[in-house]
């Protein structure tokens, strides 16, 4: 027992907190982040009175292929991070390390497919989304130089998950939120020249992103060769196709990969569909985006701290810290993501002021987020039962999920709404999506309960 990871002996909420904390605190600077990026991109001024408007639009069209991309690294690194802990749980250290070296072989693959997207594909994604000639230039300069430069995304979110999956997650906090406080840092003097640095506008908040991306990237790597003892490196096995190690990540990954995706379809519809309302609703809903990410960001710090702790007790066949630990996790995303529904009711004003709101941008945008935050806390409960899907090599249940709300659900009830010519019913198409999500996750919760935890 004395040998065995602190997974499977420290008691279990403080082994939650120990594991999610730091990824939330991490998880919160990176929400931090997405908040402050666009507050800088508002402010940008140009040859039109609303260029700072028509940049944050920009962002908000750029989003749903950032999002794919975040799809693909998260999703590879969650199939990484279930097989390595997994691996670990039931002491099976050879098939730990070939995940740790092939997931960095998948990594390298899915930078090479956004840099020719980068290169080829970016004008006529954003132009399908705008007649705009403004708006189309700030997002095709801002995408391009994100996709092509991608590798350091990629590269920071595998080491991340890397030492998730052995429980260090402080240094995985370091890397993320190092990363996210030099982009941060390099936002003002990018995009609007200050000091000795020129002024590139738009560009300037792509260049910090990849900035801190490339400085959160090193920071993994040095942890992970230097303190992630549990793992071992091989420059040869790095380069070694091991598919049966591949199929192994992606039966995990693929469903994960497929249901962050399906935000990116989501997103993009969304934003045809507010955009027959006008540009300024399209620049409310990507207001919104950063702001919801204060709050779902640290449950998902969270659930990625508590999806490690279940693989490795399923591994090692401990039902009742299984058992602990869900009902721990769901009680603490209820509480954070009624905190958000609070926020979002009481002060919506005072949050839009905050992106340089104009008039109506504000009378937008404050229906906006009080209707969609009141599904704020039935997403919490959705997210922390999803956390044992993936733990449990369940993910085509969040796949399930994911499809049925946002695709079955929220896009074709907001095209509904969307005819009657009221943008404000098309914010409610949010909570009837999450009613429907927690309805199809609580039949698969059960159903796993009973038939994998009850029988350990």
């Amino acid at each position: 027992m004395n040998n065995e990871n602190k997974m499977g002996v420290m008691p279990v909420k403080k082994l939650i907190i120990s594991m999610s904390l730091p990824m939330m605190i991490s998880m919160l600077v990176q929400a931090l982040y997405n908040i402050v990026d666009s507050i800088f991109v508002s402010q940008i001024v140009g040859e039109s009175a609303t260029a700072g408007q028509d940049a944050l639009t920009a962002v908000t069209l750029a989003f749903p292929l950032q999002n794919l991309m975040i799809a693909l690294g998260s999703g590879t690194g969650v199939g990484i991070n279930a097989l390595l802990s997994r691996s670990l749980g039931a002491k099976k250290f050879d098939k730990s390390d070939s995940a740790a070296n092939t997931g960095i072989l998948l990594t390298i693959f899915n930078y090479i497919i956004f840099l020719l997207i980068g290169i080829f594909f970016v004008d006529s994604f954003i132009n399908s989304q705008t007649d705009s000639t403004v708006i189309s230039n700030y997002g095709v300069t801002y995408l391009t130089i994100v996709c092509c430069c991608s590798v350091a995304l990629f590269f920071q979110m595998t080491f991340e998950r890397l030492l998730q999956s052995t429980g260090k997650t402080f240094y995985s906090m370091l890397s993320q939120g190092t990363g996210a406080i030099i982009n941060i840092i390099f936002d003002p003097l990018l995009i609007f020249g200050i000091g000795p640095f020129p002024e590139l506008g738009i560009a300037g908040a792509a260049y910090a992103t990849i900035f801190g991306q490339l400085i959160g990237t090193c920071i993994g790597l040095f942890c992970n060769l230097h303190f992630n003892k549990e793992i071992h490196f091989s420059f040869s096995k790095i380069f070694k196709f091991d598919w049966s190690t591949i199929k192994e990540i992606y039966f995990v990954g693929v469903p994960s990969i497929l249901m962050m995706s399906i935000g990116s379809i989501m997103t993009y519809l969304m934003n045809l569909i507010l955009g027959t309302f006008s540009s300024t609703a399209t620049a409310v809903f990507g207001v919104y985006f950063k702001l919801q990410s204060f709050f779902f960001m640290p449950v998902f710090g969270l659930n990625n701290g508590l999806i490690p702790v279940l693989s490795y007790n399923y591994g090692a066949r401990y039902k009742d810290r299984i058992n602990e630990a869900l009902h721990f996790a769901l009680r603490l995303a209820v509480s954070i993501m009624i905190i958000g529904t609070i926020v979002f009711c009481t002060v919506p004003q005072f949050l839009l002021k905050l992106f340089n709101a104009s008039d109506d941008m504000i009378s937008i945008g404050i229906p906006a987020l009080r209707i969609i935050s009141l599904s704020f806390p039935i997403a919490g409960i959705c997210i922390a039962m999803g956390s044992i899907f993936q733990a449990f090599s369940k993910s085509f249940y969040s796949l399930i999920v994911s499809v049925g709300r946002q695709l079955v659900v929220l896009i074709p009830v907001a095209w509904l709404f969307s005819l009657t010519g009221v943008l404000d019913l098309v914010w409610i198409a949010f909570p009837v999506a999450e009613i429907a999500s927690l309805i199809l996750s609580s039949i698969f919760f059960r159903k796993i309960h009973k038939n994998i935890v009850s029988t350990l």
